[in-house]
């Protein structure tokens, strides 16, 4: 089910009116669809920021535009302003529940490995994962069981259990969690910070040395 989330047309497009509507707490945003024109709104920050936190960076919001009939929107892209961390802008895109879509859906490791209490490391090189489904079968997150992962042991997308409501579309060899010995972070890091020094002046004194003869 969507949530709703109320919505102002934005007649005026001039600097001076964008920035009035973010003091009014108001952030300016864009709704456009493969069938609709682009149309300029403005929407309550508080209640954007909000419904994200509590339905999901993919939820289906229901865009209620003063004036017109709702419709069933995603949060496409957004735009913070990084010194006062506030939101600045938003792209709402329209959706047809009927026709699924790619998305981006977190990814979150369950449980503690039995490696990692035998002094193991788990390491996690993906935190995401593109997805193929209709709006409203979205998960708003997919959680993986890393119990029983012993050092050496890896997951794979390929291991994933398959969902009859969604598709995952990564690649079946990425690896999604692993559990690696320690002295192998160790020679990770070893390794970066070596990559990192600066390096050393050979013969430093002998060109001096040319220089000044």
């Amino acid at each position: 089910m969507a949530v709703t989330l109320k919505a102002a047309k934005r007649e005026d497009l001039t600097k001076s009116a964008t920035k009035q509507i973010r003091l009014n707490g108001e952030v300016p945003s864009v709704v456009y669809g493969k069938e609709e024109d682009p149309k300029a709104i403005s929407v309550n920050s508080i209640e954007l920021v909000k419904t994200v936190r509590d339905e999901g960076r993919n939820a289906i919001i229901s865009l209620d535009i003063d004036g017109e009939k709702p419709v069933d929107v995603m949060l496409h892209e957004y735009q913070i302003e990084p010194m006062k961390d506030e939101l600045i802008h938003a792209d709402f895109y329209v959706v047809n529940l009927k026709q699924e879509m790619d998305v981006t859906v977190a990814l979150n490791l369950d449980g503690e490995p039995v490696g990692v209490k035998d002094g193991g490391v788990l390491q996690q090189p993906l935190y995401e994962l593109q997805v193929r489904a209709k709006p409203a079968d979205i998960p708003e997150v997919i959680s993986v069981d890393v119990n029983e992962l012993q050092i050496g042991d890896t997951i794979t997308v390929s291991d994933l259990p398959k969902a009859d409501l969604y598709e995952i579309t990564e690649d079946d060899d990425t690896t999604v969690a692993t559990v690696v010995p320690p002295d192998t972070v160790e020679d990770l890091e070893s390794e970066e910070s070596d990559e990192g020094a600066e390096p050393e002046l050979v013969d430093a004194e002998d060109d001096d040395e040319e220089k000044s003869e």
